[in-house]
């Protein structure tokens, strides 16, 4: 089962979209870094998009764009 969340997020100039905050279980957390951006499937929660390799609070993070939602899947 996907875990779908709330982001806030920007597109660049060049149209990229770029993930700021994301909103778990009624915290907002900042997005520390994004490391790598490429299209991928979700090996744990099933489903396909663009995956962000991401650090969010100190932890290495995937976080998916699933055509109009978000989801979260910790990397291992």
């Amino acid at each position: 089962m996907k875990n779908y969340v709330e982001v806030t997020a920007v597109f660049d100039i060049d149209g990229n979209i770029i993930p700021k905050e994301v909103k778990i279980e009624g915290g907002r957390y900042e997005v520390d870094r994004v490391m790598d951006i490429r299209p991928a499937a979700s090996l744990k929660s099933g489903g396909a998009g663009i995956r962000y390799k991401c650090m969010i609070a100190g932890r290495e993070t995937y976080l998916f764009l699933e055509e109009t939602r978000w989801f979260l899947e910790l990397a291992q």
